[in-house]
C-alpha cells in the first residue's frame, strides 16, 4: 500500500512561481487514501481529553467531521463572515494581501470545554490561531491543533506557541 504523502498531488509554481502547491483533492477522491488520513488524523488524539472538535471551513469540515463522530464528539463549525444563522463572535486576521475574518456561534463552546482544532494544512498559521483567540474567548482551552500536512518553511508553528500542534505530514518548503 502507498504511504499517504504518496496521495498528495504537488502542483509546482502554483499560485505563483517558486511554490508548490500541495493537492488535498487528490487524498480526497480515493478511498484508500481518504481513510488513511482520517485514521493517521484520528490517531494524533489519542490520550487526548477533549471534548469538542473545531473546524474551519470547508476542509476543517471534511476531516473533523469523520474525526468527531468516529470519536463520539461534537462538532463545532467555523465560518467566514456573514454565513452563520444565530449570534456570533468574530475575529479578523491577516492574510498574505489584507485580512479575513471568521465567525463562530457565540454559544458553540462552553466554558471549560476542552477542545480540539482539525484542519487539512496549516501554512503561515494564522487562521488557526484566529480560531484558539475565537475558543478562549468563550472560555474553552485548546488541548490540541492537528492538521493532515504542514508547510514548515512558512513557520505556522510560531503563531502556537504554547498549543499542542501535529501534523500526519511535514513538507521542508513552502
Amino acid at each position: 500500500m502507498k504511504k499517504l504523502e504518496e496521495y498528495v498531488r504537488s502542483i509546482p509554481d502554483f499560485p505563483e512561481e517558486g511554490i508548490v502547491f500541495r493537492d488535498v483533492t487528490t487524498v480526497l477522491q480515493n478511498k484508500d487514501s481518504l481513510k488513511m488520513s482520517i485514521d493517521q488524523m484520528q490517531a494524533l488524539l489519542d490520550g487526548v481529553d477533549f471534548d469538542v472538535i473545531v473546524g474551519p471551513e470547508s476542509r476543517g469540515f471534511i476531516f473533523g467531521v469523520p474525526i468527531a463522530y468516529n470519536l463520539n464528539k461534537a462538532f463545532v463549525p467555523v465560518r467566514k463572515k456573514g454565513k452563520l444563522p444565530c449570534e456570533t463572535i468574530e475575529m479578523e486576521y491577516a492574510l498574505e494581501y489584507g485580512t479575513a475574518t471568521i465567525e463562530m456561534h457565540k454559544d458553540a463552546i462552553q466554558p471549560g470545554q476542552k477542545v480540539a482544532i482539525v484542519d487539512d494544512l496549516i501554512a503561515t498559521g494564522g487562521t488557526i490561531e484566529a480560531i484558539t483567540k475565537l475558543v478562549e474567548s468563550l472560555g474553552g482551552e485548546v488541548v490540541k491543533i492537528i492538521f493532515l500536512m504542514e508547510l514548515q518553511g512558512l513557520k505556522g508553528r510560531e503563531k502556537l506557541k504554547g498549543y499542542d500542534v501535529d501534523a500526519v505530514i511535514q513538507y521542508e518548503g513552502n
